[in-house]
């Protein structure tokens, strides 16, 4: 059986061999060096010669660079003066005395004699608890003493007779000894009723009202174990207050020998600004707080004005020490760098700088070393500097020297 097979008349291709050259083109592929035409090849040559050209002329014929102008800076001259070293910190007003005043008795609180915030003084009557009850045990525990008195002294007298024995004697002078006790506590329980001011200061918000009935606190008058519900009102003084606040443990030398010197002070500034106030301080801590690493102390304020309330956060600086004759400039002179501080020197219009170690900076001025008193230092305008550089002083009035 014949089978025709015409694909093989379509893809009879004969490969070129060794004799024979492949053919100039397949049918439908045109020839990769028809792609690239001449007139492409001369275009991408006058783009690369260009660039060439482009980039020689900025190398070696582009116009000169033109100088950076002198930055604008500000100066002043570094001076000898005396510095005083202030140790600067936050300090917390605190009470000289806070008192929780709880009752002594229990019973019916029937009346406060005092407002809430209200002044009051070492001995003001301030709660009344319903006396009656211990008025009733006082009255019975004197009747009670007048019979065992009575009783003792006839027997005390019989005694002397020869009448009785000494034992019954003994016995009647017991009784009569127990019955006075019985009315010292009865007469005790009975003043408790009258609750006092223990000291001078200002009252609390009122924490039980009038009316309720209150427990006393633990081991008086054998009554009930005290609660929480107890405290009446706490009273607070506010005349004198401390101001307590904390210094490194480097500081404490310095501290303890000006104290020894009585010339231990300390300037309080509430963060209001009203005022300074130097008070001496008169309280060192015994120990240093392993925590953070320093001491307390503590200055009395007299408050007679009361402009110090207690729990009031206020900046104290203490005086620790004075440095003589140092080299003095303003501390926005000093510049931090990488390792050091330093300072740039203005001279003959040129900025130098220079490294300086800063013994003490009191926020507004620095004492440093490595500089000398008369030296021009610059101290606006540094962003701008470039170290031996020309620099020019700005004119008085001009505007400040703004960062690059």
């Amino acid at each position: 059986m014949k089978i025709d097979r015409p694909w093989t008349q379509v893809m009879n291709i004969r490969f070129p061999n060794s004799s024979q050259a492949m053919p100039a083109t397949v049918a439908g592929v045109p020839d990769a060096r028809q792609r690239i035409q001449p007139r492409t090849v001369l275009i991408l040559a006058v783009v690369a010669l260009a660039i060439i050209a482009f980039i020689a002329w900025r190398i070696f014929g582009g116009p000169a660079k033109q100088e950076r102008p002198a930055p604008p800076v500000l100066v002043t001259t570094a001076v000898r003066a005396d510095m005083t070293v202030v140790e600067r910190t936050i300090g917390t007003v605190v009470a000289n005395a806070t008192v929780q005043l709880t009752a002594r008795v229990q019973g019916q609180l029937i009346k406060a004699n005092f407002k809430e915030g209200d002044i009051v003084h070492k001995g003001d009557l301030l709660f009344e608890i319903d006396p009656r009850p211990y008025q009733a045990a006082y009255d019975s525990a004197t009747a009670t003493l007048a019979s065992a008195k009575a009783k003792a002294d006839r027997y005390a007298r019989l005694l002397a007779a020869h009448a009785i024995a000494p034992q019954e004697a003994d016995d009647t002078k017991a009784g009569y000894l127990e019955a006075l006790a019985n009315v010292q506590m009865a007469r005790l329980n009975l003043e408790y009723t009258q609750i006092r001011s223990p000291i001078d200061g200002k009252t609390g918000p009122m924490l039980i009202q009038p009316g309720n009935m209150i427990m006393a606190s633990a081991g008086v008058g054998g009554s009930a174990a005290a609660t929480p519900s107890t405290t009446l009102v706490v009273i607070t003084q506010f005349q004198p207050v401390k101001i307590s606040f904390s210094l490194p443990q480097a500081d404490l030398p310095r501290v303890q020998e000006r104290s020894r010197a009585h010339a231990l002070t300390a300037d309080i500034e509430t963060h209001g600004g009203d005022g300074r106030l130097s008070v001496p301080v008169d309280f060192v801590g015994n120990a240093v707080d392993d925590k953070t690493g320093t001491i307390e102390l503590r200055a009395t304020f007299p408050n007679a004005d009361g402009v110090l309330v207690p729990g009031q956060l206020v900046d104290v600086g203490v005086t620790l020490n004075a440095i003589r004759q140092a080299t003095v400039l303003p501390r926005e002179a000093v510049n931090l760098g990488q390792n050091q501080r330093y300072v740039y020197l203005y001279r003959n219009g040129i900025a130098e700088l220079r490294p300086v170690t800063v013994i003490y900076d009191d926020g507004t001025r620095a004492a440093v070393e490595g500089i000398k008193p008369g030296d021009t230092v610059i101290t606006d305008g540094q962003l701008r500097v470039i170290p031996g550089k020309p620099v020019q002083i700005a004119k008085p009035g001009a505007p400040k020297p703004a960062a690059p």
